[in-house]
């Protein structure tokens, strides 16, 4: 076995198509094909996903593989986001790796979409690399988690949400203030011209490491409707501020939990992955801690996001523990840590 395999990453759980090529832990190629017909349903539309991913997914190989330089009997492994996702997207990855996989005859790789978030980190190119044991905050439009990072193959989640993840917040609560889908992105860009403290929202509350955010996002919607009754023209007149309010707001609930997590556990090496680990708020905020001594590390923003560099990345530790997958293994739209 190559100390520096080669890699194939592919990753399809939601409306981006994506193809990487890694040798050890260097990315040759990372290419990624967005769907933008989305925007006019002002969320995912799941069919429309799948079928776009099986028009995408063969000219994201191409490109990839003339990006890396790479030949197809160079690769050592395929590696596949198993789960969680959208199950017809997840279908087509799958399946698209098993027929490569059985066509080049090399093993096939079963990755976990939200460790492979945090693997990320492990890919050379980024500013710095976490040491073990590290705790990672995973923020995305489906998940928002705390875990303990003791090795590749060792992760615990210690906190996660109840109910809502904190990126449907943000761009649920961008759909309330009439922004275009995705909202998250358009929220963080107004909020730099607002005022966080100009409006008041309620953030959920619970024990222990867990979040909460049904309760925020009611509480925006009641706001709004009481001001746009007294004037119609309200949104419009406090955009930057309401942007403002609820990225600090949510930011707030998340770095709650995150300070509780490395003043117990004397863990001060953090990191954040996921898509909302784009936000600038967030990645701002996060440096801020270096001054309470946190070593912290932020991803590239092409790692923040769904891609299959993170796949790839993954798959290369699964590789190296030799845990190979079956190509009888089915896609899960859910699945265990």
């Amino acid at each position: 076995m190559s100390a520096e395999p080669v890699i194939l990453g592919i990753e399809s759980s939601c409306d981006d198509t994506s193809i990487a090529i890694l040798k050890g832990h260097q990315i040759l190629a990372n290419v990624v094909a967005n769907q933008k017909v989305h925007a006019e349903f002002g969320g995912v539309v799941p069919e429309l996903a799948s079928r776009a991913h099986q028009q995408n997914i063969v000219p994201a190989l191409t490109v990839a593989l003339k990006k890396a330089n790479i030949d197809v009997s160079e690769l050592d492994a395929i590696a596949y986001t198993r789960g969680p996702g959208l199950m017809g997207s997840l279908l087509v990855g799958s399946s698209f790796a098993k027929g490569l996989s059985i066509s080049l005859d090399i093993p096939l790789i079963e990755v976990h979409h939200m460790k492979a978030h945090i693997l990320a980190h492990m890919i050379s190119d980024n500013a710095s690399t976490p040491s073990y044991p590290f705790i990672c905050l995973t923020v995305s439009g489906g998940h928002t988690q705390l875990i303990i990072v003791r090795s590749a193959h060792d992760m615990e989640v210690i906190g996660q949400t109840i109910d809502d993840a904190a990126g449907e917040a943000f761009d649920k609560a961008a759909k309330m203030l009439g922004l275009p889908y995705p909202g998250g992105p358009l929220i963080d860009k107004y909020a730099k011209e607002g005022d966080p403290s100009s409006h008041l929202f309620n953030a959920g509350k619970v024990e222990g490491y867990d979040f909460s955010f049904s309760g925020f996002k009611t509480s925006v919607l009641y706001y709004l409707k009481k001001q746009v009754e007294k004037d119609s023209q309200f949104i419009e007149k406090e955009m930057n501020n309401l942007c403002a309010t609820i990225q600090s707001t949510i930011l707030d609930a998340l770095f709650l939990k995150l300070e509780k997590i490395v003043n117990e556990s004397g863990i001060k090496e953090v990191a954040i992955a996921g898509g909302v680990s784009a936000n600038s708020g967030l990645r701002s905020r996060l440096k801020e801690k270096e001054q309470d001594g946190w070593t912290v590390h932020i991803p590239k923003f092409e790692y923040c996001t769904d891609n299959a560099a993170m796949i790839a990345m993954a798959g290369h530790y699964e590789y190296l523990g030799n845990k190979i997958g079956a190509l009888n293994a089915a896609p899960k739209a859910r699945m265990e840590w």
